[in-house]
């Protein structure tokens, strides 16, 4: 998951941009959203780490049980700090990271 370096500012955008555009979030980005994705910059938590979390978290809340009580908007990246850190954890290929993207959109279109 190594890729050139990337500064703040970008990071942050880029990192929020990807948030705000993974299904089940509000949409809205607030000042503590801003303040850990400065954070994770910091500690120099890859972007793609980040990125397959929101992936990942998706995915999961999309594939449950039918019948399932519907859950809830996620309104703070807050939400995936525990899957950002399974994800630094994981020795998974990014080939699996790739297959879930592409599996996302049937899956949010089908509910």
């Amino acid at each position: 998951m190594d890729g050139p370096p990337i500064d703040r500012r970008d990071y942050v955008r880029r990192l929020l941009e990807a948030y705000r555009a993974t299904p089940g979030t509000s949409g809205a980005v607030h000042r503590a959203d801003r303040l850990l994705a400065a954070r994770l910059h910091e500690r120099g938590v890859p972007l793609e780490a980040v990125e397959n979390a929101f992936v990942l978290a998706a995915t999961r809340r999309m594939i449950r049980p039918a019948g399932a009580v519907p859950l809830g908007t996620i309104r703070s990246l807050a939400y995936f700090s525990p899957v950002i850190e399974e994800v630094l954890q994981l020795q998974v290929s990014q080939e699996y990271f790739q297959y879930l993207r592409h599996k996302l959109p049937r899956v949010a279109s089908a509910r």
